[in-house]
């Protein structure tokens, strides 16, 4: 089984060259600042142009719509499988996927730092694909400006606790990469966007083992 992994494209997605997979990714912040209903619109037209069979969506802290007019946004989202804590399983995978992030309160879907854990306390225990919109603390949740920490102690512990296959995730954007965790977990921080530079998708293929692909980035 072969997906590809996308996060943080902030309205740059129709500049991105993606692989083809069997599964398409989105972990959040396809929004720019304003979050229009003509963005989601656009999107959700991109979605539908490209030809994975399945593509899942999680919100981020950017995709406003999702928080304060979630029937609208989830019709307007009609090409793919919208996951706000909830699962779907796809051709034997079990997914979960969740928006929820500790960031400011005037994002979306934010929580306190330490408030999280009723939301990670869902997680299915059968869970292969874990998609939050943030990361774990202390795996690939550093920008390069600042030295700390900017993931969520609970949902490290959820991980710990869940050991899905595979975790993806983005937001923090310098934090970017693919770490393996001493359980086995394979974490991917797949944000594509980063100070002018756009990154591709990350492609992970699943089977016996789990391998991760990158492409070639460029410039927006």
């Amino acid at each position: 089984m072969r997906l590809v992994c996308i996060s943080d494209t902030h309205g740059f997605h129709r500049q991105l060259d993606v692989p083809e997979a069997e599964i398409l990714i989105h972990a959040g912040d396809f929004s720019t600042p304003r979050a229009t209903v003509e963005e989601l619109d656009d999107f959700n037209a991109w979605l539908g142009e490209l030809p994975h069979r399945h593509k899942i969506v999680v919100a981020g802290n950017h995709d406003k719509l999702f928080a304060i007019q979630p029937e609208l946004a989830r019709a307007r989202l009609s090409a793919a499988i919208y996951l706000e804590q909830s699962a779907v399983m796809i051709e034997g995978l079990r997914f979960w996927g969740c928006p929820v992030t500790p960031v400011l309160p005037s994002m979306a879907f934010a929580v306190a730092r330490g408030d999280a854990a009723k939301f990670w306390d869902k997680i299915p225990a059968q869970t292969d694909v874990l998609i939050t919109h943030g990361p774990p603390f202390g795996i690939l949740d550093k920008e390069d400006i600042w030295r700390e920490h900017m993931g969520c102690v609970q949902l490290n512990k959820a991980v710990q606790r869940v050991r899905p296959r595979l975790h993806v995730f983005g937001h923090v954007h310098g934090g970017r990469g693919r770490e393996v965790g001493p359980n086995g977990t394979h974490f991917v921080n797949c944000a594509a966007l980063r100070s002018n530079l756009l990154h591709p998708p990350i492609v992970v293929e699943i089977d016996a083992e789990i391998t991760l692909k990158e492409t070639k980035r460029h410039f927006v």
